[in-house]
């Protein structure tokens, strides 16, 4: 592994000393795991653009440059890439597959359904999709395929488990088999679960596949939850491994999680189990490091281009956060074989930000309207009467877009361009209506906030070149599905998720430097709240939005799996990055160890 920099320190520090080292993350301090040489980039404050040509006040939101030495990264050279890992991976594959196989004959049984759930959480299950796949069918059909509910004699763990395997494969499992631990069809649950601390546990997990209007699993969650922060509170969970996953799901659950923070931490919960499976073990380990090795490949191909079209240069007030950029693409779609996807949603995302800050930041009323138009006309002689920041801006958004466009005109004879350019219009026209709120010192209804910033989030923008970037062949139903005036409820879910997530981890500060009210104040305004209660409200439109798109996945769509995963995945990237505040514009230190421990540090294979 070669060099990676990053700094963690104070905006004044220029070089790490010897006493300084215990201000990094632990991978720095001497592990045998990883070879970084450390020290720290330097930290200057952008300077700001003077326009010679407009008389003009600009703004400034005083990003900080970016953690990551560019160079260095662009260095890396990764051993998991060689053919001998690649082999020993195959031949472990063929040992799970062999597990999988001896247990078909009771699919269904506690340990089959035990080994599906490791897999997927430690983020190997990709490689068994189809045989996990048709497991869960046989249990579908046996159990489920006809409206009676047989009798259920399982226990709770395991009706839940089941339960929540089968929905996120979307089959449709009925809220009603869990009717036979409550006292009645109508009542509580049983006192006597509260003694069941991991039926409770996978209660709870199972309880967020819900949809609307499924009263008995809203009723789960809470009894769960309530019973499991008890046992949490007063130190009643003896098993330290079941304490652990429970803190876990009360933090976050399962359902809402970035599926490679999930592998890379489950990982290590599993390690210690006592009935561990060293085969599963070492392929999860060595899965997580071939997989990690191609996302450095894909990175540095990402760093190149951003190197190439010199925003860092020309457009210096906007945040340069290309790592950061394409953090979000291992989250949405982290298998190896889609690096063509990654490459280009890096490249979506960074020209995203850039344009964000060019509306929220920089640009005047007048030159956004200018750009607004050219994008809407999708021609270069549109950019005649633009800046010159705007005219690289505008040259290289036309000439990414267009290579998606060219590429799928190659390989599939259908031109994309009228989808991908009416994306973009529709994108830079919600950033103008928020721009001009802003200037009237307009407060819109949350309704009208909404309206608009679900598009203004940018998620159709990525949603609508998502699936042409994953599909093999284009349906013209789909189609039909990606225009702003009817986009899918999946795209439209997911889009919210992403909304709601960054209004909460970002509103503040942008409200700081001054922006358009987000969600969480113009819900204050217009119910008079306090900023607590109108937090609390958005977080339930989080909830409400997660049972929409729960039902709508499992519905018949025109679009793929893949990119069904994405969308939902999105949804849950969205989550993770503004958890803990702006992960985004500011990263802070976990969102920086998170980077680093999916991208840049190896699982060690040998105790």
């Amino acid at each position: 592994m070669a060099l990676v920099l990053i700094n963690l320190l104070p905006p004044a520090t220029r070089v790490i000393r010897p006493q300084h080292q215990d201000l990094l993350p632990a991978a720095f301090h001497g592990s045998r795991r990883t070879c970084f040489s450390v020290r720290c980039i330097k930290n200057e404050t952008a300077p700001k653009l003077s326009d010679q040509k407009l008389s003009v006040r600009r703004r400034s939101a005083n990003y900080e440059p970016p953690s990551w030495d560019y160079e260095l990264l662009e260095s890396l050279d990764n051993e998991y890439t060689g053919e001998k890992y690649i082999d020993m991976c195959d031949v472990l594959k063929e040992q799970v597959k062999v597990m999988l196989d001896e247990e078909f004959g009771t699919a269904g049984s506690i340990c089959h359904l035990e080994l599906i759930d490791d897999l997927q959480r430690l983020g190997i299950s990709y490689h068994f999709e189809d045989k996990i796949r048709s497991i869960l069918k046989k249990v579908y059909d046996e159990n489920y395929s006809s409206k009676l509910i047989v009798s259920n004699r399982k226990g709770l763990y395991e009706t839940a488990l089941e339960f929540r395997l089968l929905r996120q494969h979307h089959f449709h499992v009925p809220q009603e088999v869990f009717d036979c631990f409550r006292c009645d069809q109508m009542g509580d649950f049983m006192d006597s679960l509260s003694e069941d601390t991991k039926g409770l546990l996978y209660l709870y997990e199972a309880s967020f596949l819900l949809t609307e209007n499924e009263s008995t699993l809203e009723l789960s969650r809470e009894f769960a939850k309530k019973n499991l922060k008890e046992k949490l509170e007063e130190k009643r969970i003896i098993d330290p491994e079941l304490a652990v996953l429970v803190e876990h799901a009360i933090e976050i659950p399962l359902h809402w999680r970035m599926l490679r923070l999930e592998a890379r931490w489950f990982i290590n919960i599993y390690e210690k189990r006592r009935e561990m499976c060293s085969a599963i073990l070492k392929l999860a380990k060595l899965d997580f490091n071939i997989v990690q090795s191609t996302h450095q490949i894909d990175l540095q191909y990402s760093l190149r281009w951003w190197k190439s079209i010199g925003f860092s240069e020309k457009i210096k007030f906007a945040r340069d956060r290309l790592v950061e950029n394409f953090f979000w693409t291992i989250g949405i779609i982290f298998n190896p074989e889609h690096g063509y996807c990654r490459r280009m949603i890096a490249k979506l995302n960074a020209l995203i930000t850039t344009i964000d800050d060019i509306y929220d930041v920089y640009g005047t009323l007048v030159e956004l309207e200018l750009f607004t138009d050219a994008v809407e006309r999708w021609d270069t002689k549109a950019i005649d009467q633009l800046p010159d920041y705007m005219k690289i801006c505008y040259f290289a958004l036309y000439n990414a877009v267009n290579e998606m466009a060219y590429e799928a005109l190659k390989e599939q004879g259908d031109n994309i361009i009228p989808y991908l350019s009416k994306a973009w219009a529709d994108l830079c026209k919600t950033y103008l209506k928020e721009v001009k709120w802003y200037l009237n010192g307009y407060t819109p209804t949350l309704q009208e906030y909404l309206d608009n910033a679900w598009i203004s989030i940018s998620a159709p923008v990525v949603l609508v070149h998502g699936y042409f970037l994953v599909s093999n062949s284009i349906k013209k139903e789909a189609l039909e599905y990606l225009l702003d005036n009817n986009y899918h409820c999946i795209i439209r879910c997911s889009s919210m998720l992403l909304r709601l997530s960054d209004d909460l981890g970002t509103s503040s500060d942008e409200m700081k430097r001054g922006d358009v009210p987000k969600s969480i104040q113009c819900y204050m305004k217009e119910n008079g709240a306090s900023e607590e209660e109108a937090r609390k409200y958005i977080r339930s439109l989080i909830s409400k939005t997660w049972k929409e798109m729960n039902k709508e996945v499992a519905k018949e769509t025109p679009f793929s799996q893949t990119f069904i995963g994405i969308a939902m995945n999105l949804g849950r990237m969205a989550q993770c990055m503004y958890q803990n505040g702006d992960g985004h514009g500011h990263p802070d230190t976990i969102t920086r160890e998170r980077i680093l421990a999916l991208l840049f540090e190896p699982i060690q294979l040998v105790s």
